[in-house]
């Protein structure tokens, strides 16, 4: 059996990349063959990276960027050229030019669509990519999903519910320096430490999240780490509110162990997401690896609120409700049994459906299945 996994860029920067990544080091680290193709994003150079024995990284020159779209002919030519080594492409949606490259290449085996978003921002984008799209449904031998409950209502699957299925995101638990852990504590000692992470950006609903410290008390301190257009906003927004002592922009963290050491010195996560955008949210499964209650929302359509299990891992709150979310995280931070409880269950969710290895265990299944 010999995989090919194709879609969006490298460096991994998003939670699409991630997973393709994943994928290929964890097949690839289980003796099964396992490639990915994909664009050079930034400055990263084009070229074949061998990752191990068993996997390489097929990273091809992009032409131009149009919608958030990386346009690499080279990807179509690449994949003509070494269709006939795989047995199954696994190729990830949405990323309109992997689907171009896969209806371009001939290729005539198994492929499985991961469906890990709907395309809703870029309008023009989805009607000039819509029959792409359809051919792409249709091709596919199975569509998955990071959820049961986003590929099951996902307007563009709704005549294929024959061949869903889903298989959740997992990680390896996040580990820290104990004394990076204590550095943070320290600085923000005699606070309830709440930690959000992601890209400042509008579906995240940090607005809200900014304003729930007007419920919170002066012992509260909301940390968000991340960066991105829309900094200079919520900074100003923290000022007019006057809750400069209680939120604060980390910023870009960019190194791993420093981000995890957040995850493990709060009492919190919060993921305070307000649109259908937020389809998994992979900051949740990272901060219950660390044994944190989550405080998220229950977003229409999207699988957040099904990672997050309600009353078992952390609460779920209507979103852009910023009073809900000050409410849902006193309920946790105020109730010392509640708060273990929520902790113990974040936890066992981790354990039970969101590692690495369960993942790596549905994909398989899935791969054997598929080729019988």
């Amino acid at each position: 059996m010999k995989i090919l996994q194709v879609g969006k860029f490298y460096p991994v920067m998003g939670g699409v990349e991630k997973v393709m990544y994943d994928l290929t080091l964890g097949l690839s680290g289980r003796h099964i063959p396992c490639d990915m193709l994909c664009a050079a994003a930034g400055k990263h150079p084009p070229g074949m990276i061998q990752l191990n024995e068993f996997a390489r990284l097929l990273c091809m020159p992009v032409r131009i960027k149009i919608s958030a779209t990386m346009i690499s002919p080279a990807m179509i030519l690449k994949l003509r050229k070494i269709r006939r080594e795989y047995d199954i492409i696994h190729i990830h949606h949405p990323d309109p030019m992997a689907c171009l490259a896969l209806f371009l290449s001939g290729y005539k085996g198994k492929v499985v669509l991961h469906w890990h978003s709907d395309i809703l921002k870029q309008k023009m984008l989805l009607k000039l990519y819509k029959p792409l799209q359809q051919w792409l449904i249709k091709r596919a031998d199975i569509i998955v999903g990071t959820t049961p409950v986003y590929v099951r209502q996902s307007p563009f699957l709704k005549k294929v519910r024959g061949k869903l299925d889903d298989i959740p995101i997992g990680i390896d638990p996040l580990e820290a320096n104990p004394d990076s852990i204590a550095r943070i504590k320290k600085r923000y000692e005699g606070k309830k430490i709440i930690f959000s992470l992601g890209r400042l950006v509008e579906y995240k609903g940090y607005e809200y999240l900014i304003n729930a410290a007007l419920y919170l008390g002066d012992d509260y301190m909301i940390l968000i780490g991340g960066n991105g257009p829309l900094k200079g906003a919520l900074s100003r927004l923290i000022e007019k509110l006057g809750v400069c002592s209680k939120v604060e922009l980390l910023g870009f963290i960019p190194d791993q162990n420093e981000i995890a050491a957040y995850f493990m010195a709060c009492d919190v996560f919060c993921l305070s997401s307000i649109w259908k955008t937020e389809a998994f949210g992979i900051v949740q499964i990272e901060a219950m690896s660390c044994g944190k209650p989550v405080v998220a929302t229950c977003i229409a359509e999207s699988g957040v609120s099904w990672v997050n299990a309600d009353g078992v891992s952390g609460y779920n709150v209507e979103p852009g409700n910023a009073e809900a979310l000050a409410d849902a995280i006193k309920r946790i931070l105020t109730d010392p049994e509640r708060y273990a409880e929520l902790s113990v269950g974040a936890r066992h969710r981790f354990e039970t459906m969101f590692t690495q290895e369960k993942m790596m265990n549905k994909c398989l299944k899935l791969y054997h299945d598929l080729l019988g």
